[in-house]
């Protein structure tokens, strides 16, 4: 039960972290969908995004594991 609730807890902060990466025009561009065995997998609408989330992967998760208080993601899938 707490992994779904970290998972799900990870995708609001996945969004979030988006924002304030990206701002709003961008960050609408990725949607966080789960967290499963410390990956975190975002579906993009654009190939751009998905570059973007590609190039800043370790800031990403950096922020993330920061705001969640510890280390529950190592890498980000990103589907295009």
């Amino acid at each position: 039960m707490q992994n779904q609730v970290d998972g799900s807890e990870a995708v609001d902060i996945a969004t979030e972290v988006f924002l304030e990466l990206f701002g709003e025009d961008m960050a609408k561009e990725a949607k966080p969908l789960f967290l499963k065995n410390r990956t975190l997998t975002v579906s993009c609408t654009s190939s751009t995004m998905a570059n973007e989330i590609r190039l800043n992967q370790t800031k990403i998760v950096d922020a993330l594991n920061k705001k969640m208080g510890k280390n529950e993601v190592d890498r980000i899938r990103y589907l295009a």
